[in-house]
């Protein structure tokens, strides 16, 4: 019996380094919040890694005597890692799209995310058209869950200057 090819595997991409991540997202210093892509699954998920550091400008006041990434950055890591996985997946590196925060649910904090760690992203899609896509993120500190949240993002042009 012979084995067919399957027609419907996804193509995987990675790692991707700092260079392809600042091509795919307009994000920079101070708020770009992912490192590296550790796999890629084209229309399907990524892996992505965000170093957390002292250094980072948050941790001066949140909080003196016992610095924790605030969630809300979390959360943005995981979007951010999801506006990746949207502009490989749908083609648009270099064509200026934004992906835009439309939606977030669900969000769940676990365990405070201190300094000296690396976070591990993991975001698949819900749902994927080409404007509108739904994710499904989960934020990782040693394999242990820190953080989820379901979020919406818009794929748009940029606003008009």
């Amino acid at each position: 019996m012979s084995e067919t090819v399957n027609d419907t595997a996804k193509a995987s991409l990675g790692p991707l380094d700092i260079g392809r991540v600042m091509a795919a997202l307009p994000h920079r210093y101070p708020l770009l919040l992912v490192d590296r892509v550790e796999d890629l699954i084209l229309d399907t998920s990524i892996t992505a890694i965000k170093a957390v550091s002292m250094n980072e400008q948050f941790f001066q006041g949140h909080f003196p005597g016992r610095p924790i990434m605030p969630g809300v950055l979390i959360v943005e890591a995981m979007a951010q890692a999801a506006g990746i996985l949207a502009v490989e997946s749908l083609g648009l590196a270099g064509s200026g799209k934004l992906v835009y925060f439309m939606a977030i649910d669900g969000a769940k904090f676990r365990k405070p995310v201190e300094p000296g760690v690396l976070l591990k992203l993991e975001v698949t899609f819900v749902q994927k058209r080409s404007s509108v896509c739904k994710f499904a993120g989960r934020a990782l500190v040693d394999g242990q869950l820190v953080a989820e949240a379901n979020f919406t993002a818009m794929i748009a042009d940029p606003p008009k200057a």
